[in-house]
């Protein structure tokens, strides 16, 4: 378990959401499979077992090529890689095979969808994820919209501001009035120029030096304020790495508290016959389309109901139902007595 809630090093971090970028480009039918390393062979019964389409079955064929490639010449995947995530399509009558290996364990995973299935990368390392940063002081400021590890937008502002005004008495007085408005107005500008460049960010990280941020917090609206975060000891000059650590952290809070909403989600629905916690009944509520939420365990594969639970999980998937991959200790032990799988419903079924 310390395995899951040990933070993922920036480096890594970096290099995983380099590939998740290009898998999002990716728009054909793909498999998705996740193993633990070492693993390759019980997921090649896996791919074995079910029939799928003469197109899809070419490309489990080829992902199956390379598992025993990757048998044979671990090297290749770094010596570190704790889970293997491999994803085929076929593009212009080519099958494509992308791998990536994390020094994480992932929940074991082998689903046919429209495009590569990411969302344990988002769920459990906190990849992908679109953070808004805001670093700035009375005069200076810099905003940046970061999507993974790359900023996909970047705003600089700066006006001229003097220090000190030399004089005392009126003039000194009026010189600091004029000096709070002339922040103040500057303030309003950043907030503008934030809110025009953020649409659909998990997190807003505010930083910088002095009271400039406390200050800066009052002039931002209620959207914005939510999903704010102070973050402490970071500059203009901050390096991207230490930026990336940063990140890393506050989206490890963010997703615990989402995960924490959930839960609390699920047992206030549970007196209204909104939920269901044995696998049979969410199995048959998947059929009828009728779960909104899957909750399911990141140890899922240690349960004996996991062959039950990984066609559940493609099933939530080409039903829109939203699937939330927990890693928390306590949710584990928690969704441990139900099966490893709580659903929230859509509506009651009998």
């Amino acid at each position: 378990m310390k395995n899951q809630a040990t933070h993922i090093s920036p480096a890594e971090w970096f290099e995983l959401n380099q590939v998740l970028m290009e898998l999002k480009k990716v728009s054909a039918p793909t498999i998705s499979v996740y193993y633990t390393f070492g693993k390759g062979q019980e997921s090649i019964s896996i791919l074995q077992q079910k029939k799928r389409t003469p197109q899809l079955e070419k490309i489990e064929d080829k992902i199956i090529q390379r598992i025993n490639h990757l048998k044979k010449n671990p090297s290749s995947v770094g010596k570190t890689a704790k889970t293997l995530c491999i994803f085929g399509w076929i593009k212009n009558n080519k099958i494509h095979v992308r791998e990536i290996g994390t020094s994480k364990k992932l929940p074991y995973i082998y689903m046919a969808g429209k495009k590569p299935y990411i969302k344990p990368f988002s769920d459990i390392l906190k990849t992908n994820h679109s953070v808004m940063l805001v670093i700035l002081d009375q005069k200076t400021a810099r905003i940046q919209k970061i999507h993974g590890s790359q900023v996909v937008d970047d705003a600089s502002l700066k006006i001229d501001l003097q220090g000190r005004h030399k004089k005392g008495g009126q003039s000194q007085g009026r010189f600091l009035r004029a000096r709070q408005t002339k922040i103040h107005v500057f303030f309003k500008k950043i907030a503008t120029r934030l809110r025009n460049m953020d649409e659909d960010s998990e997190l807003l990280l505010l930083g910088g030096p002095g009271n400039a941020k406390n200050e800066f917090f009052d002039e931002i609206d209620s959207r914005l304020r939510e999903k704010c975060r102070f973050v402490n000891d970071i500059s203009f000059s901050t390096g991207k790495s230490a930026i990336h650590e940063k990140i890393i952290k506050h989206l490890y809070q963010y997703r615990k508290n989402h995960m924490q909403q959930i839960i609390a989600k699920y047992e206030e629905l549970v007196k209204d016959g909104l939920t269901a916690k044995k696998n049979d009944v969410i199995y048959k509520a998947l059929e009828r389309g009728a779960v909104d939420t899957l909750i399911v365990s990141s140890e899922y594969h240690t349960d004996s109901q996991f062959k039950k639970i990984l066609p559940m999980l493609e099933m939530a998937k080409n039903t829109s139902a939203k699937i939330e991959f927990a890693s928390a200790p306590k949710i584990i032990e928690k969704l441990k007595i139900h099966d490893s799988v709580l659903a929230i419903l859509r509506y009651k079924i009998k």
